[in-house]
């Protein structure tokens, strides 16, 4: 049979956890599904991803988790224990990363379906089923008045995935702390709550959204 070995690589071992940091996941935060995200949401969320990064439970989080996360990743795509993947198992786990991957679109795209639901049904303030030329109106002004009330105030909000870690590994070396972890989220939060209300809305997510494509373009640029 013709077999393969896997070679961890650093993008590899950079899916091992970090990225659940990234902008997407703040929805899977939201915990009572209320639209916001609080400090308590977020510490549960940071509670749970540390734990699974830090695979081995010293309280750091550093190149031997990532180590111990991609032997998992490798033992479990590796069905018949042979220390190989074969073609078929390789082929396996990318249909697995498939399916999962499109559970996720599902899942958001059904999340996208009930905002808009509720957005609607905010908007239709007479509950005929429709929305009429004042009603529309009316939405337009007061999302003027909101972006107009928070021009100038945005932070740069929550950094992803490995750049967050990065940047919570204060000391440099290259191993993050549970004291620097909660650091790092304690900043990226009060950052991301732009009218420093103890919460995260949808809009100061789209914010954050915003700020971080207008960072990652100019940087482009400045390469260039």
């Amino acid at each position: 049979m013709n077999k393969t070995a896997l070679t961890l690589s650093a993008a590899a071992l950079a899916l091992t956890g970090t990225a659940a940091l990234a902008h997407g996941h703040m929805t899977k935060m939201d915990t009572d599904g209320d639209g916001n995200v609080t400090r308590a949401e977020l510490t549960a969320h940071a509670d749970e991803m540390f734990a699974k990064m830090d695979a081995n439970n010293d309280g750091v989080i550093d190149a031997n988790d990532r180590q111990a996360h991609g032997a998992e990743m490798f033992a479990k795509a590796d069905t018949d224990g042979d220390g190989e993947l074969s073609q078929t198992e390789m082929k396996a786990m990318h249909e697995a990363r498939m399916e999962r991957r499109e559970a996720r679109r599902e899942a958001r795209a059904d999340r996208r379906a009930d905002r808009m639901a509720a957005r609607f049904a905010k908007m239709d303030t007479d509950n005929s089923g429709g929305l009429s030329q004042d009603e529309l109106k009316a939405m337009h002004e007061a999302r003027s008045e909101r972006h107009a009330g928070k021009r100038g105030k945005r932070g740069h909000g929550m950094r992803g995935g490995m750049h967050m870690m990065r940047m919570a590994d204060a000391d440099g070396d290259k191993a993050v702390t549970r004291a620097e972890f909660d650091a790092a989220l304690a900043a990226h939060f009060a950052k991301a709550d732009a009218n420093g209300d103890g919460a995260i809305s949808a809009e100061e997510r789209e914010a954050m959204h915003q700020t971080m494509r207008a960072e990652r373009k100019a940087k482009r640029e400045a390469a260039q």
